[in-house]
């Protein structure tokens, strides 16, 4: 009885409101563009919110395995596809405000900065690897892949990698932001690191 009420729990009080809190980012830059308080540049303004959300869920959603194993809850891991797929979701808002409100899908200048400016290439292809992902998050394409699901899903791992150096170019002189990012990265990917190469010791031992 106490699994089921917490299974129901999750399912159906703790899910949407983490759903609702995800969604409160672009709420704010909804509301902040009604009231015209984006600022003297409101493109800029959506965009840096829209990119700076997407590593924050990309960060977030590296975090769950990590908070599993360390404190044992499982419970987190309910979270963790919700959470990927925000990720993606803020980033296509954050890739769709330049096309359409910078660029006015002007293909030959998105063509030329994607080719000519390495923040932007690094980014848009830090985008299309999420679209892969994102396409098989659900249980069903878990289930056709097999072990190819957790090597294709590694590359989470890069498409962080790939929004921090994105970021950290785009700012070129002020980039503490960008630094607590890669400083939070970076300790997530020694932490599977550690852990991976613990396994791989324990694992002949356990043999």
């Amino acid at each position: 009885m106490r699994n089921f009420s917490s299974s129901r729990w999750l399912r159906f009080g703790l899910k949407p409101a983490v759903f609702l809190l995800a969604l409160a980012p672009i709420g704010l830059v909804v509301w902040d563009a009604w009231q015209d308080a984006l600022g003297a540049n409101p493109i800029e303004a959506v965009t840096h919110r829209t990119g700076d959300w997407t590593l924050r869920f990309l960060l977030l959603t590296l975090g769950i395995t990590p908070l599993r194993r360390i404190t044992g809850w499982r419970w987190p891991m309910r979270f963790r596809r919700m959470l990927g797929l925000f990720a993606f979701f803020y980033a296509t808002l954050h890739l769709a405000t330049w096309l359409v409100l910078d660029q006015f899908f002007d293909w030959q200048a998105i063509v030329e900065d994607i080719v000519k400016r390495p923040y932007i290439t690094v980014g848009f292809t830090a985008w299309l690897l999420l679209v892969p992902l994102a396409a098989t998050s659900t249980r069903g394409m878990m289930r056709r892949l097999g072990s190819r699901w957790v090597r294709l899903h590694r590359l989470v791992y890069l498409v962080a990698v790939l929004g921090v150096l994105h970021f950290w170019w785009l700012v070129k002189a002020d980039v503490l932001e960008p630094a607590v990012y890669a400083l939070i990265l970076s300790a997530l990917l020694g932490y599977r690191m550690f852990a991976n190469r613990r396994t791989r010791l324990r694992s002949p031992v356990t043999a």
